[in-house]
């Protein structure tokens, strides 16, 4: 079988890593990849963005499977591309995937199907969102409705700061057309969980609990980045919660997009908060989250391939999941000044270290071939992950690895999951 993986960053190098283990596949392409995913697979330069060329190189190169990795495309209709063409492609249609495309729709679809979430009204005035704040209570949570690359929500802990928020999502344009419109949310405090799923339209079968870190420094201090680090599973995510939500919340968000006509076929990443009042859902991605997918595909026991067959073919519910009974922590390795402002093309040493580690991986988000040598290209460069017998063991291993690395500017937080020490 010949695979295609769509992607450039550390969640499709994960993803590369776990097909390059099944026995079904004999031969890997990345569109456009990286220096990490070029080890696994051929790299062709074509823009994850470019459906016309991709479609064309599938065909080209008869491909069997394409795996889209990125929200941007599946949220423009990549998935309905290659479908349209016959070939076999696995991911939420455009359709199903505005359940990360638009804040605003998913709450609304959580409000009409009464799947648990913070309290929230929707704006696409600013004076009319100013008006609302000045009434609230705070701190409150501004999110730019479209994608912003997971930098689109701001707490804000006064009248002040929310009024700053308004004008750099909605009237400065900070994140784009995202800002065009803009969900205001209760702040709901809480421990954090991230629970992906695969989802074949009708049967949801979820993986291991994770838990990401969003913030760039410290402490959770700085500003929201994609993540600066994981790890799996949370302790917090106990079984009487996952009886909560798989009634609750994962089966009623399957049935509700079904009712919607919106049948959702892929991985379905959903952001819990694990509040006083009971767990409620902090947003809905339609991929495999980056980080999270860095500590949950390399405890999957599972061939991946045959689970997105079985989520294509309707069939999930013959599968059984099967993870290893570990744990693992992701430490990113990323470029100082991240998420705003940071220089490029520095020499990335050590990573022939990794080489034959059954427990170590560093996988590549940010990194390119220049002249024969890896070199970093992007705010989060590498995920540093390391598998333990729990995840104290799991976290010692992943810092440990975190010193084998070497580049100029190299920067990470000291504290990823720094809570579970504490358990």
């Amino acid at each position: 079988m010949k695979v295609l993986i769509i992607g450039s960053g550390g969640r499709e190098h994960a993803i590369a890593t776990c097909v390059a283990k099944s026995k079904r596949v004999s031969k890997i392409y990345a569109a456009p990849g990286n220096a990490g995913i070029a080890e696994l697979a051929e790299c062709v330069d074509i823009s994850v963005m470019d459906f016309d060329k991709l479609v064309a190189f599938a065909k080209e190169k008869t491909i069997d499977f394409v795996i889209v990795g990125p929200d941007d495309p599946l949220v423009a209709g990549c998935v309905d591309a290659f479908e349209k063409e016959g070939i076999k492609v696995f991911g939420p249609r455009k359709n199903a995937a505005i359940i990360e495309g638009s804040k605003a729709f998913s709450k609304d679809l959580m409000k009409k199907y009464d799947i648990p979430t913070a309290a929230y009204e929707t704006f696409d005035n600013a004076d009319a969102a100013l008006a609302y704040l000045e009434k609230a209570d705070f701190p409150i949570v501004l999110k730019a409705d479209g994608l912003a690359l997971g930098k689109g929500v701001l707490i804000c802990d006064n009248l002040e700061e929310a009024k700053a928020g308004v004008k750099e999502i909605m009237l400065d344009k900070h994140f784009g057309n995202a800002g065009n419109k803009m969900v205001i949310e209760e702040f709901m405090t809480g421990r954090e969980v991230s629970v992906l799923a695969f989802c074949d339209g009708t049967t949801i079968k979820t993986m291991t609990s994770a838990q990401d870190h969003k913030r760039a420094k410290d402490g959770d201090q700085g500003l929201n980045t994609g993540g600066m680090g994981t790890f799996s599973p949370s302790p917090f995510y106990t079984e009487e919660i996952d009886a909560f939500c798989q009634k609750e919340i994962y089966q009623k968000t399957m049935a509700a997009m079904k009712a919607e006509g919106r049948d959702f076929v892929g991985v379905l990443f959903t952001g819990l908060m694990i509040t006083p009042k009971g767990t409620k859902v902090l947003e809905f991605n339609a991929r495999f989250g980056d980080p999270e997918a860095q500590v949950v595909l390399p405890r999957m026991k599972n061939d991946i391939i045959d689970v997105m067959e079985a989520c294509i073919d309707g069939t999930l519910d013959q599968v059984e999941l099967e993870f290893e009974d570990n744990a693992a922590v992701c430490v990113v390795l990323a470029s100082d000044g991240y998420p705003v402002s940071y220089e490029k093309g520095f020499p990335i040493h050590g990573l022939e270290k990794f080489k034959g580690q059954d427990d170590y991986y560093v996988f590549h988000a940010g990194t390119k071939l220049a002249d024969g040598e890896v070199v970093t290209n992007g705010g989060r460069v590498l995920g540093v992950t390391a598998k333990g017998k729990d995840l104290v063991t799991a976290r010692a291993n992943a810092y440990k690895a975190t010193e084998w690395i070497d580049f100029e500017n190299k920067y990470m937080r000291h504290d990823i999951g720094k809570a579970i020490d504490e358990q």
